[in-house]
């Protein structure tokens, strides 16, 4: 490689605080996290590039490769088959997402269960598998923790069959390369469980959540994970001209991140050759750390936790780790970390996913007797969609039957109160005193206004008539026989004295 180029990659280097070997500004107050990184070949143990590899830290769904193991292991002791039946409890049904949703009561074989647990990731599916394999959830972590120390991890404590969140539940890098490796050493015939691109069941396809499957060449496994309090994390191995790698990534902010940094991995690992000198997984000093870092804060930062998987829409782009630091530089970690931290190659995905394969997968003991289930399960739904319709049909008419009655109640007793306040007011106004007339009623004989105290003696006559109007001619008239006029008193004072 040319000195600047080189000088280029250390600058690079030194600058960044290195790709893998991150430092996440508050996490925490007093001190950086390192998140754990951990190369290492299958065959030999040897370890190619380890970054805090012994280091706690919260597995989520990878958690589900060391259940695989306790129940393949029960499988090769004897103590049930891949065509033992797992039944689904209460319990396990009310299990968070992602699950497959079945209802309490449905059984389906160990087989099928642990193909939906490797491509699916469904946390029910995996609780079912610890209750019914162990008696209970307790007792199958318990067989989880005894066959960790036996196949040589040292780091792991496990509470749940499932990953899910659990303060007292951690792994270490080192430990799962150590159960990777058992895996592919002790069930050999079951290799395949961990390479599955997709299952079918019934007519929906779940593709794997290991977004390297299909998309980087020669990878063969194994599983993902995410809780917003360890990360995105990945255990994944692939083989080239005959050599297994396998790579352990956690701590990650996006899969996209995680994929692209196992891929630039595997590159680099591929391009070494582990040698004497290498330390073994076994060789790893022990973490100085009492326990994992939560990395809520950088992953999810009190948001809504990112989706599970990037998708199938990633844009290719050329190049690789081990490309672009060239041959010479591979040898150097340090380099190669820097190659890591370029932002350019921050950017790049990886190529679209081949066309999926997916493996079918089905309830009951047979397909058969699957998709009998789920006819019956169907009709079922379709009969009680159509009595929830009859319900609601039913309770509308109801309604309005009760408000017809409402209404017309409400006219009646509007009549009805018309009435009474009509009546109300006859009888007041029958009880009621009678005005006074303002004119004053009339005497029977009133007397005219012009007449005089005194009334003649005759009644009033008929006027005269008039001659000529066919009337007898009047009498004439007789001079009035007038008093005599009255005396004069003697003198005035005599008068006076009267």
């Amino acid at each position: 490689m040319s000195s600047s180029l080189l000088r280029r990659f250390s600058v690079g280097f030194a600058a960044l605080t290195g790709l893998l070997g991150v430092s996440l500004a508050g996490i925490r107050a007093a001190e950086a996290v390192t998140v754990p990184i951990l190369v290492a070949d299958v065959d030999s143990g040897k370890v190619i590039y380890a970054q805090a590899p012994t280091d706690p830290w919260y597995p989520a769904s990878i958690t589900k490769l060391m259940t695989t193991y306790v129940a393949l292991d029960l499988v090769r002791q004897g103590k049930v088959s891949l065509d033992s039946m797992i039944t689904i409890s209460a319990a396990a049904a009310a299990e968070p997402p992602s699950k497959m949703g079945f209802k309490p009561g449905t059984q389906l074989t160990l087989d099928n269960a642990l193909k939906i647990i490797m491509v699916k990731s469904a946390n029910d599916i995996a609780f079912a598998i610890g209750e019914n394999l162990g008696g209970s959830v307790d007792n199958f972590a318990a067989l989880m923790n005894e066959t960790a120390q036996r196949i040589g991890m040292r780091d792991s404590h496990w509470y749940n069959p499932n990953g899910l969140p659990d303060p007292r539940q951690w792994t270490s890098a080192r430990d799962m390369a150590v159960l990777a490796r058992a895996l592919i050493r002790d069930f050999p015939d079951s290799h395949d469980l961990f390479s599955i691109s997709a299952i079918q069941f019934g007519r929906a396809v779940m593709a794997n959540h290991n977004g390297l499957l299909g998309r980087y060449p020669g990878t063969d496994g194994m599983k993902t994970g995410f809780i917003c309090s360890g990360g995105f994390n990945v255990v994944a191995t692939a083989t080239r001209n005959g050599r297994r790698i396998v790579t352990i990534v956690m701590g990650q902010p996006t899969p996209r991140e995680r994929d692209v940094k196992a891929a630039d991995l595997f590159d680099y690992a591929f391009s070494q050759n582990a040698g004497w000198t290498s330390p073994t997984l076994d060789a790893l000093p022990a973490s100085t750390l009492p326990q994992p870092p939560d990395m809520r804060p950088f992953v999810c930062g009190g948001k809504k936790p990112p989706a599970i998987e990037d998708g199938p829409g990633a844009i290719s782009a050329a190049g690789s780790a081990a490309q672009l630091i060239g041959g010479a530089a591979a040898n150097s970690p340090a380099l190669a970390m820097a190659a890591f931290s370029n932002p350019a190659l921050r950017s790049r995905t990886l190529p679209l996913r081949a066309p999926l394969e997916p493996i079918a997968v089905w309830i009951g003991r047979s397909p058969a007797e699957g998709q009998q289930i789920l006819d019956a399960q169907a009709a079922e739904q379709k009969a009680a969609v159509a009595n929830s319709r009859a319900a609601k049909l039913e309770a509308a008419k109801a309604k309005r039957v009760a408000a017809l009655e409402a209404a017309k109640e409400a006219r009646a007793a509007r009549a009805e109160r018309a009435n009474a306040a009509r009546e109300a007011s006859k009888e007041a106004a029958k009880s009621a005193p009678k005005p006074t007339s303002k004119v004053a009623a009339k005497p029977a004989h009133a007397l005219p206004r012009s007449a005089s105290a005194y009334t003649a003696a005759t009644a009033p006559s008929m006027p005269e008539a008039k001659p000529g109007k066919g009337l007898a001619k009047p009498a004439p008239k007789t001079a009035a026989h007038k008093p005599a006029p009255a005396k004069k008193p003697a003198n005035k004072k005599a008068s006076a004295d009267e």
